[in-house]
């Protein structure tokens, strides 16, 4: 009887915990939808503006996530800031997240979802408020440079496969596939946190994707070794 009693109290208390803690949700005056894929990490804000596998976030505010998957059931975890939510095929879910100070928090998908599961990372990137502000607003501008290899390297994009998966804004690429690539020179890592963010892992990552992460689904790029490296130019000018 004791042993019965001792566990309808601590769930009792435990379901009034949750519903504290989901409750800060309606305090959130900031809403990011987060999409997964397999195997990485769509994120858009009110403002249209959109990013891949790095979330930013006003440090000292409490975000509310809302949670959407385009495939299989996965789960958002970013173990220092919130337990985990999972995304589930034709439901929205929801969190809220607030970091205390400006950093950097890991996340992971942690509900294996396939061959790549262990490699579906992102980052929440929390900033001071008018520093997240100057980001947002940013983001909302077409990233690109005007000289002559940057031109080339644009061209290339173009007329290649890549405009049948990713988008670009302020050009015709406007593919929902695979990360918007708007601004990919600003992040830090790519392919969901798999590896750095350097001119060589992205030349990798354009001809031999499988090679980097086995069972993707973005094919490999047929290119010159021109042609690779003014699309390199114009990928690493999206800042």
């Amino acid at each position: 009887m004791v042993p019965s009693v001792i566990l309808i109290s601590v769930f009792v208390v435990s379901l009034r915990d949750v519903t504290v803690l989901d409750s800060r949700g309606d305090e959130a005056d900031l809403t990011v939808e987060v999409t997964s894929h397999d195997w990485w990490w769509e994120a858009r804000y009110p403002n249209g503006a959109v990013t891949a596998n790095e979330i930013h976030i006003p440090a000292g505010e409490p975000v509310r996530f809302k949670l959407l998957t385009e495939d299989v059931i996965h789960s958002f975890w970013v173990p220092q800031l919130q337990a985990k939510v999972d995304h589930v095929s034709g439901r929205e879910n929801s969190l809220w997240i607030e970091a205390d100070e400006p950093g950097r928090f890991r996340g992971q998908c942690a509900e294996f979802c396939g061959l790549q599961h262990a490699n579906m990372a992102f980052y929440i990137v929390a900033e001071r408020p008018a520093d997240f502000d100057r980001w947002l607003s940013s983001l909302e501008q077409p990233a690109e440079q005007e000289t002559s290899s940057v031109d080339e390297g644009k061209e290339v994009f173009l007329g290649s496969t890549c405009v049948g998966c990713h988008a670009v804004a302020g050009t015709e690429a406007e593919a929902r596939v695979g990360p918007d690539l708007t601004h990919l020179a600003a992040r830090e890592s790519l392919f969901a946190a798999t590896v750095a963010n350097t001119r060589a892992n992205l030349a990798k990552i354009i001809v031999e994707p499988q090679l980097v992460k086995p069972g993707v689904g973005m094919p490999p790029t047929e290119l010159s070794a021109p042609e690779l490296n003014a699309l390199l130019d114009y990928l690493e000018s999206l800042k």
